[in-house]
């Protein structure tokens, strides 16, 4: 059929068969394919949104390698540029949020374990990374507690010359704390840990360090 008028046809119909015996894989790679072949044709908008829905049926569980959820909310992003005005907008945007949080989960996980193998410092470079990547996560209240921490324990197992800069950041990172969270279920937690390092900061001093 290629080259006929029934080609267009053909090729969407193909590609919805591929979808429906459950090839996402390949299947998106036809709707995107299709898009580039029929630039103009009367399925393109369609077929352009369901690329990005093909990958994000291929994202894996959080724990997984996250190339196809990345993948998934590129290609929404894209359609809903290339289609601002179409009613599929509000399920794309649906869509990345669930995709994000699957991310979000993901770099959560990770930051803690870094914390439970006591890699204090990349703990702290995680959790700062993370506040910034997902400035409205629920996790951010944790996030904070575990930066503070890390900043303290790093900083009790530093060399002198080192600490002082380190119980800073414990400091500096709970007065935000308590600023952005003075509810926080941490507080006591991260109160205790300022005051230690206050009373470590002050005794550096008073040591000449």
């Amino acid at each position: 059929m290629k080259g006929t008028e029934r080609a267009e046809e053909v090729f969407y119909y193909y590609t919805w068969s591929e979808y429906n015996l459950g090839d996402y894989l390949l299947c998106q790679y036809h709707f995107k394919n299709y898009t580039r072949q029929f630039p103009n044709g009367k399925h393109g908008e369609e077929c352009y949104y369901m690329n990005a829905y093909c990958y994000f049926l291929n994202s894996p569980n959080y724990k997984l390698d996250q190339s196809y959820t990345k993948n998934a909310i590129k290609e929404f992003q894209s359609f809903i540029d290339f289609y601002p005005e179409s009613k599929r907008i509000d399920t794309c945007n649906i869509l990345i949020d669930q995709l994000r949080n699957k991310l979000e989960r993901k770099d959560y996980e990770i930051i803690k374990q870094y914390y439970n193998l006591s890699d204090w410092k990349a703990c702290i470079v995680a959790t700062k990374n993370y506040i910034k990547e997902y400035p409205s996560s629920t996790y951010n209240e944790e996030m904070y507690y575990l930066m503070i921490d890390s900043y303290y324990l790093l900083a009790i197992n530093s060399i002198p010359s080192k600490k002082e800069e380190r119980l800073n950041g414990a400091i500096e990172n709970y007065v935000k704390f308590l600023d952005l969270y003075p509810k926080s279920s941490y507080l006591s937690r991260a109160e205790t840990i300022y005051t230690n390092s206050k009373r470590n900061k002050d005794n550096l001093n008073k040591n000449g360090f």
